[in-house]
This record gives structure tokens, C-alpha cells and sequence, in this order.
């Protein structure tokens, strides 16, 4: 039996139900994460057809995912509302434009494509554009943005630079050409794409103001969820559906708004009040899902902000943990620490399922992958393909095991090697510039080079052969199917989901905000990014970062700006590792110590300079400073990476042990006879000039 309407208002709170009661006119809900937006706007429909105000068939209620749209259907039903229509944008548009085209037109409506890369990838050879696959996919990003901005081919060098367009590796005029070439394409096989059913739709209505009559009598009433992420195409067609009426209620909150590179933009939230000076504005803010610890610090990273737009959550849960905040050496010791976190937390009885890992980009996911698999910890990556069933990673393997297999001259220098090796695939030590398929593409790479300088480092003796196994254990150990496990993820794919225990990884300057965020509006996206993935949260929250990408790396990296309120202000020196975990690596790697405080070494670059990290160094820093600029100036010359000549640790190594001559020299792990020849005059000559400073 379906619930009364009383019923239905006596399972609101307070605020809730006020959205419940505002059934006429513009309505604008703004509600923060976990205030139960879903089901107070599932009542409000629910509510208005069991008071006779709405016909269900004549209530349109549109959200941006299938999942979303679904999840709203089956609510509606149990909620005594079947036959509300609950539907994607695109979904709702294709229903109209399938059915009025012949009308309107005559014919059917063009064939929708599955994918604009066919078209695209005829497009770019007509232009004579070399593209691979994640330029492929980029320029199709960027076809999408257009479209769905309302930005033509013809006016696409004039605009792009205003909205801080662009695609790594083209220049405007040439992006412009590739569209034009792209839309003509279309036009030739008789096609429409995603954004093309929008368009038709809004053409048929504002051509047509019979059909746009019948559409606005069919849906009397509209409701908008997550309208924080409407384009202005989406925009468009509301107003369409719309007319001259103004029975619409927008649901959604501008601290979740992480879509602007598609063309999303939090004004039509924001300003929905200007549009529609007679709006009634509901606030949401009683947080339901985390901890009064969680929600805190979740407010705080707006604390410092001189305007904030969005709620303030207030608590409704019991107390729980206080958010943790940790500090780690390298990104392969926070991996390890966080999967030991994991394990503890599993065996205390939280379900794996009810744990994840989120992260800013793809490639980040290897060291989690890595970790987990070698707890035999299972494991599901969402959103993103597992790091080693990525093209580009299958395929840099390739390339390695054929290098390894044909038996060539090898430099004696294995991650030099591998980065002429990946070369061939487009890899350069600089990024790219901007953020998308290529920028991924180039971070999986760099994630290969990466795995290459922590195996030299281990296993100074090794050659391409031994590397190549190595890798590929890794896969086969990541490849384990599993039933259930825990969630890695990156920030993006997370929204709209929530776990009992959430780790945030990564967070870090460079990552968090990422290192291509430069403008105000970009920075502060990325702190909603942020305040997102704290929110996936409910009873255990986990914040941490790394010093350095690779073990034996210089730490130079300080936590994220946006944990500024929520950090002391010498939070950045308290990067170390656990114990447990150093035993851990240890026992894999052979066992060393401190000569400092005889603990347990366990990196390779610990090992190298025979220091563990938590004990102070002993080089002298203008002696170090001097050797990175000498090393500097050699890879320049040499046109490679400047681990290529020495890593970081090796360079800390050097200084710390000051070896006189080449025989000492050749006792720091990592520095092979190749080096002594290659290298050993120049640092010898520097360490001896540093010896006869006598201001030293």
C-alpha cells in the first residue's frame, strides 16, 4: 500500500519537508552532501500526486546518470508516484526527438553514433592531422565542450582562449579545422552524436511552436536534480520544455560542482533566483551520512574562503574517529601504509567493500594496485581501467620485452634505457601542459619510468630482461579476479557514492590541487574536487600525502594548500612511514640498518645512503646544491631526464659518504661502472672543490 500524504511528509525533517510543501512555482533547493536530496525531492513528487496537485504523468524529473535515473524511478514507485517520468537529459531528448522528427522534418532521425572517434579519426586524416588514440580522445572532449557551450567551428579560435581552451599538442586554428572536418563528416554518413540530440531537440521545439505545446502540455511539471552540473545546451532545452511557465524545482549544491571542463557551470544554480525573482530558496544542511569529526573538517576547507556559495553541513550522526592526517616519505610508502591501514581495519571487520581509496588522476592507481595485491588484499578499480590493462601500459611493456628480446647494446643505464625505449610512444620527461587523455597517457608512462627507477635502485645490476619480469608479476598479480573488494577510484568517479572508511591520497601541492590548475576558478574546482571526496566518507576519514614520487627521491613536496586550516604548520616535516610497514619491505628486500639509530632500513634509497629517513642528514647542503646543478646541466646536454644521470638518493649518498677517489665511489649502490666512467671525474672534482672551500 502506498503511504498517505501525511505519511509521506511525517518521514521528512524540518527542511525537508518544507521542500515537500513547495509544490507551485520556482523552487530552488540548495543541499549539501548526504541531507538526503534524493529523497526529498522523490517526496515532493510523491507528495504532490498523493495531494492531487500533480498528475504523474505529467511531472518530467531529469538527473545527469542512468544510475541516478534509476535509483529515482525505484523510489518514486515505492513512494506510490509510478509513472512520473525519471529520465537522463539525453534519454528525455531522444524520447521527443525520435517521435516529432517526422513530423517536424519528415524521415526518421539520423542514426545515432556510439562514439565520435570513427568520425573523428576520418576528420583529423582529412586535415592531415597525426593523432593518436588519447589525442583522438581529447579532441572529442573538446568537440563535446563545444557543442554543449554553443561554440561553432567557425567561432572556435575566437572563443577558446576566453574559456582557457586547448588540446596538448594543437593549436586553436587547427582544433577548429578538425571539428568543421568532424561535423562535415557527420553530415556525410548521416549521423547524430549525444550532443547533436540535444540540439535536435531544441531545433524541432523553436521551430516548431505547435510540437513545443504539445511537449510543455505533456510535462506540466519539471524537476532538476544536480543542477549544479547543467551546461548551457542542457540550459537551452530546459527553457524550452519550459515556456513562459515557471513550475520548475532545481536541486543541487555548487560546492559539488567538479564538471566545469565539460562545459558544467554552478551560475544556473547560483543565479537561479535572479532568473526567477519569485523563487523560493530551501537550504539543506542536516548531513545524515559522516561523522560530526568528518563534516568539520569537510566545512573547514572553506573556511578561508571570503565567499562562500553552498550550505554549511551540520552533523547528524554519533561521534566518531577523528580524521586522520598522515605524512609519508614517497608515494610507495603511503601506498603501503594505507593498504596496511586496510588490512587492520578488515580484520577489526570492516567490509572491504565498505573501504576505499580515491586519487586525483589514473596512474596513481599502481602503487594502491601494487600494495593491496601484495597483502593479497582484492581489490575493483572504478571509473578507470586496472593500471596494467591500460593501452598504453600493455603496450609500453611490449616494447620493453621486445627491446629485452632482441638482445641489443644496452646503455648500462636501465631507466635511461627504458625512457629512449618509451620514446618511441611519445614519452617526454616534461608533461603535458594540460589536463586529458594525453596528459593520462603520459602519466601512465611516467608510472612505468617510475617503477624503473625503484627497481635500479633495488637491483642495481639489472637489465631490461629482469625488469620486464618484474612488471609482469606486477600484472599478473593485479589481475586476480575478485569478488568483492575495496574500492580504488579517483576523485571524479567517487561523486555521488559514500563508503564507511575513505582514504584521500595524494594530497599534495602538484596533485591536489593538480600542477596544470592555474587560474582562481580552476584552483577552486579543484578544492570542491576535494570537499567531494572527503564527503564519500561516513565513520573513518584519512587524509595523506607524500614528499616524493619515488623512493630515494628529493622531498620537496608539502601537503595540499586546502589542508591549510586543518594542519600544523609543521605538518609538512612529518612525512615518515611506519614501522610495521618498514619491516614489512624489509623482509622482502634483505634486512639493513640505520647507522644512525641501527633501525631497519627499508627502501632502496634508505639502503643506498645506509639512512633511514626519520634520522637527520649528514651532507652538506651547498656541496648537494652544487651536485644537482652539475647534474642539471649534464642531462641538459644530454637531452635526458635528470634521474638519468642520478637519482636524488644517489646525489644525497654522494654527499653524505664523500668518496675520494673512484674505487670508494663505486660502493654506493646504484653507481655502476658505466657511471664511474661516464660521471666519475666531474663528481670526484666537485666533492674535492667543496673540501678546499674553506668557508665549508
Amino acid at each position: 500500500m502506498s503511504p498517505t500524504a501525511d505519511e509521506l511528509l511525517d518521514a521528512l525533517d524540518p527542511e525537508q519537508r518544507d521542500v515537500a510543501l513547495a509544490l507551485r512555482g520556482p523552487v530552488c533547493v540548495l543541499a549539501g552532501a548526504g541531507t538526503g536530496k534524493t529523497r526529498a525531492i522523490t517526496h515532493r513528487i510523491a507528495y504532490g500526486v498523493a495531494s492531487g496537485v500533480f498528475k504523474p504523468t505529467e511531472v518530467l524529473a531529469v538527473t545527469f546518470t542512468n544510475r541516478a535515473a534509476g535509483e529515482m524511478r525505484g523510489r518514486l514507485r515505492a513512494l506510490g508516484a509510478d509513472g512520473v517520468q525519471a529520465r537522463t537529459f539525453h534519454s528525455a531528448a531522444l524520447r521527443q526527438a525520435r517521435y516529432f522528427w517526422p513530423k517536424v522534418y519528415g524521415g526518421e532521425l539520423p542514426e545515432l553514433t556510439a562514439s565520435k572517434i570513427p568520425m573523428l579519426s576520418e576528420a583529423v586524416r582529412r586535415c592531415r592531422v597525426d593523432a593518436d588514440s588519447a589525442l583522438l580522445r581529447d579532441l572529442a572532449a573538446e568537440v563535446e565542450w563545444a557543442k554543449v557551450s554553443n561554440v561553432r567551428p567557425d567561432d572556435y579560435v575566437r572563443l577558446a582562449p576566453e574559456f582557457a581552451r586547448s588540446v596538448a599538442g594543437l593549436d586553436a586554428a587547427t582544433t577548429a579545422r578538425v571539428f568543421g572536418a568532424y561535423e562535415q563528416v557527420k553530415r556525410d554518413r548521416g549521423r547524430i552524436d549525444m550532443e547533436d540530440i540535444l540540439l535536435c531537440t531544441a531545433a524541432i521545439l523553436t521551430d516548431d511552436a505547435g510540437v513545443a505545446a504539445q511537449v510543455r502540455a505533456q510535462y506540466r511539471w519539471l524537476v532538476v536534480d544536480e543542477f549544479q552540473d547543467v551546461n548551457p545546451l542542457q540550459s537551452a532545452l530546459l527553457d524550452l520544455w519550459l515556456g513562459d511557465r515557471d513550475d520548475i524545482c532545481v536541486v543541487g549544491d555548487p560546492l559539488q560542482t567538479i564538471y566545469s571542463f565539460a562545459g558544467a557551470s554552478p551560475d544556473y544554480l547560483t543565479g537561479f533566483g535572479r532568473r526567477h525573482p519569485s523563487a523560493q530558496t530551501i537550504e539543506l544542511t542536516r548531513n545524515y551520512r559522516s561523522t560530526p569529526q568528518i563534516v568539520a573538517a569537510a566545512n573547514s576547507v572553506f573556511a578561508t574562503r571570503a565567499r562562500r556559495e553552498g550550505v554549511v553541513l551540520r552533523a547528524q550522526c554519533d561521534d566518531g574517529p577523528q580524521v586522520e592526517y598522515a605524512g609519508h616519505p614517497d608515494e610507495v610508502a603511503e601506498a603501503e601504509a594505507i593498504a596496511e591501514r586496510i588490512d587492520k581495519l578488515h580484520t577489526a571487520g570492516t567490509p572491504l567493500r565498505e573501504m576505499a581509496v580515491l586519487f586525483r588522476i589514473n596512474a596513481q592507481s599502481e602503487a594502491y594496485e601494487e600494495a593491496l595485491a601484495s597483502r593479497e588484499i582484492p581489490y575493483v578499480v572504478r571509473g578507470v581501467e586496472r593500471f596494467f590493462e591500460r593501452a598504453e601500459v600493455k603496450q609500453a611493456i611490449t616494447l620493453l620485452r621486445g627491446a629485452a628480446r632482441a638482445g641489443g647494446e644496452e646503455s648500462g643505464e636501465l631507466v635511461a634505457d627504458v625512457v629512449a625505449i618509451l620514446s618511441a610512444m611519445g614519452y617526454t620527461a616534461q608533461a603535458p601542459a594540460t589536463a586529458g587523455s594525453v596528459r593520462d597517457r603520459w602519466e601512465s608512462l611516467n608510472a612505468v619510468v617510475t617503477m624503473a627507477i625503484e627497481y635500479a635502485e633495488s637491483a642495481t645490476d639489472a637489465g631490461l630482461t629482469e625488469l620486464v619480469a618484474d612488471l609482469e608479476r606486477r600484472a599478473q598479480t593485479a589481475h586476480a579476479p575478485v569478488a568483492e573488494g575495496v574500492t580504488l577510484a579517483t576523485l571524479h568517479s567517487a561523486k555521488g557514492l559514500e563508503w564507511d572508511a575513505v582514504f584521500c591520497v595524494g594530497v599534495h601541492e602538484g596533485t591536489m590541487p593538480i600542477t596544470y590548475a592555474e587560474a582562481p576558478q580552476e584552483i577552486e574546482e579543484e578544492r570542491r574536487l576535494f570537499y567531494v571526496g572527503m564527503t564519500r566518507a561516513r565513520h573513518l576519514l584519512a587524509i595523506s600525502w607524500s614528499a616524493a614520487r619515488a623512493p630515494g627521491g628529493r622531498g620537496g613536496r608539502r601537503p595540499s594548500r586546502f589542508l591549510d586550516p586543518l594542519l600544523p604548520r609543521d605538518a609538512a616535516a612529518q612525512s615518515r612511514v611506519s614501522r610495521t610497514t618498514r619491516k614489512s619491505r624489509s623482509e622482502r628486500r634483505g634486512v639493513a640498518r640505520c647507522r644512525s639509530c641501527n633501525g631497519l632500513l627499508d627502501s632502496a634509497a634508505e639502503r643506498k645512503i645506509g639512512r633511514c629517513s626519520q634520522c637527520p642528514p649528514t651532507y652538506d647542503e651547498e656541496l648537494f646544491e652544487e651536485l644537482r646543478t652539475w647534474r642539471l646541466e649534464r642531462a641538459a646536454a644530454q637531452k635526458v631526464p635528470a634521474f638519468c644521470v642520478f637519482t636524488d638518493a644517489t646525489l644525497v649518498a654522494i654527499a653524505e659518504s664523500l668518496p675520494a677517489e673512484s674505487v670508494a665511489l663505486a660502493r654506493i649502490p646504484g653507481i655502476g661502472k658505466t657511471k664511474i666512467d661516464r660521471f666519475g671525474d666531474d663528481v670526484l672534482a666537485i666533492i674535492k672543490k667543496s673540501a678546499k672551500n674553506p668557508e665549508k
